[in-house]
């Protein structure tokens, strides 16, 4: 018995050692708290069609679609193994290697240690960014006025006043209420001691003529034309105050406005909720969870690479990883992707931009174009768990690994000969390539990373799709503001965790605060 613990032991801090050199910095090897699935994967979020991370084998559906897929040979744009020996699909496998990162990991600029957190907000939403939406929405409170009559209760915000509006609308990503008007009730949700900083008949006001962009240009026919120069700023404001780690995730976040709601229902009641007008997809470093680039498409519209088309067609996702990673050039980054994004084209034509991907494979979502047909569909005799096979071709591998279902995976980034290991609480350790074991252990991180920081996104619920933007942008703001925070000075001198950084910001942003973390 004492060997067999020793054994475990030594096996776990194996992994340890590996998940280490792989710059993951949290607890996801799953000794510790539930393991309430075994599988190694997850769902980014409960209505993403394009990232459910699940085996090929399970579900009726999929059962059904796999036997079609055998049926005609393969999903479409796959290749015959005679074609695909002719391609250059070997069964001989080499060792690769990525060459090594052109880059630093870590904050831009060096914060002091007195800095305050409306000092790190404002390394992304700066003053000149505040007080244009002073001038947007007094320019349109007045052209509002001219067409529909003056209000009497209206004068000019102020940007003091307009950092206190965005100071409470972001109180109720701490203070979960019905209403950000509740903040000035005397029931259960009341809060005192912000609400005499402004009226509530001022913040209704200034609710109702917000804006970032008063009116539409001529020459636009974007649809986000309200929000656009905000978001170029915080793809800016992103790029210039952080650089990530040489691994990073492409994905769509848990964006749910009530977290309880997805802890207590099913995944077949989350597919049933009313669906967002736009879809967001994030470059996220998974040494840190920093969200390093936002890509915003609106589900409505006509253009050939509206969010209803990329849906239609898997292959044009790579048209969103192409803008999430233009910046990612000559630095030999890896990127993990999901089944809607993970391509041959595309990571070929990223490894010539010194971009390494790994990503899982799907026959039903992904792009199968110039894929082995043998790899991608299900055989009947019995597999092991653990067991798997490999194809070749130049520099990337095709990777078939069974757990209980068949998993998929396509990569540059790693040797197919190198071993891993998935290690559960409950089953033990899996046998799998270095590639799984990498997947999993990034995406695991990203996805503890959602479950913490999801349920701190701004509660306020606007009808507008433009504000529910720019509302979701600004709560990955406050989460990336708080990772710039977690790795300063500063926060050596008071370490705040998450809820008491958002505190502490809503003050400062009301002017209640003397901006100070080592009050």
């Amino acid at each position: 018995m004492a060997e067999c613990g020793r054994k475990a032991l030594s096996l776990l801090e194996a992994a340890r050692s590996r998940y280490e050199s792989l710059q993951i910095s949290d607890d996801v090897f799953g000794e510790s708290g539930d393991d309430s699935s075994e599988n190694p994967f997850y769902s980014t979020s409960g209505d993403s069609n394009s990232e459910n991370y699940t085996s090929e084998s399970n579900g009726d559906e999929q059962r059904s679609d796999d036997m079609a897929g055998n049926e005609l040979g393969g999903p479409p744009g796959s290749v015959s193994n005679i074609q695909a020996e002719e391609e250059g699909w070997t069964d001989t496998l080499r060792e690769i290697t990525v060459p090594p990162f052109k880059d630093t990991c870590g904050p831009a600029q060096k914060m002091p240690a007195t800095a305050s957190a409306i000092d790190f907000f404002q390394l992304f939403v700066p003053d000149n960014a505040i007080q244009n939406m002073v001038t947007q929405t007094n320019m349109y409170a007045k052209k509002f006025q001219e067409r529909f009559g003056s209000d009497e209760g209206w004068c000019n915000v102020t940007l003091s006043e307009m950092k206190a509006f965005l100071g409470y609308v972001t109180s109720t990503s701490i203070h979960r209420c019905e209403s950000v008007l509740s903040i000035w009730s005397s029931g259960f949700y009341s809060n005192k001691s912000i609400a005499l900083t402004m009226t509530q008949s001022r913040f209704e006001k200034i609710l109702k003529y917000f804006h970032i962009v008063a009116f539409r240009s001529s020459q636009t026919s974007n649809g986000l034309y309200k929000i656009q120069p905000f978001l170029d700023s915080l793809q800016q404001s992103l790029e210039c105050s952080f650089r990530p780690s040489q691994t990073q995730v492409l994905h769509e976040p848990l964006i749910d406005e009530d977290p309880v709601f997805i802890t207590t229902c099913t995944e077949r009641e989350l597919r049933k909720r009313k669906k967002r007008k736009f879809s967001l997809w994030v470059r996220q470093c998974t040494a840190t969870g920093f969200i390093c680039q936002v890509y915003v498409h609106l589900k409505e519209g006509a253009g050939p690479d509206s969010l209803d088309t990329l849906k239609n067609k898997p292959q044009l996702h790579s048209l969103v990883a192409k803008q999430l990673c233009q910046n990612l050039s000559g630095k030999n980054s890896i990127i993990f992707t999901g089944p809607s994004i993970t391509s041959l084209n595309l990571f070929e034509e990223f490894e010539k931009k010194d971009i390494y991907c790994c990503g899982l494979l799907s026959s039903r979502k992904s792009d199968c174009t110039g894929l082995p047909q043998s790899m991608l569909t299900n055989h009947d005799a019995p597999q092991r768990r653990g067991q798997y096979k490999t194809k070749m071709k130049g520099n990337m591998s095709l990777i078939c690994w069974y757990n209980k279902g068949h998993f998929r995976f396509l990569t540059n980034a790693y040797s197919p000969s190198k071993q891993g290991v998935i290690i559960k609480r409950k089953s033990g350790e899996v046998p799998c390539p270095l590639a799984v074991e990498a997947f999993a252990a990034h995406l695991s991180y990203i996805c503890k990373y959602d479950d913490k920081y999801s349920k701190y996104f701004i509660f306020h619920k606007p009808n507008k799709t433009w504000q529910q933007v720019f509302w979701l942008t600004i709560s990955i703001v406050i989460n990336n503001a708080y990772i710039q925070y977690k790795m300063s000075d500063a926060y050596h001198m008071k370490r705040y965790s998450r809820a008491q950084f958002g505190e502490r910001l809503v003050r400062e942003l009301l002017g209640l605060e003397d901006c100070s973390p080592t009050q």
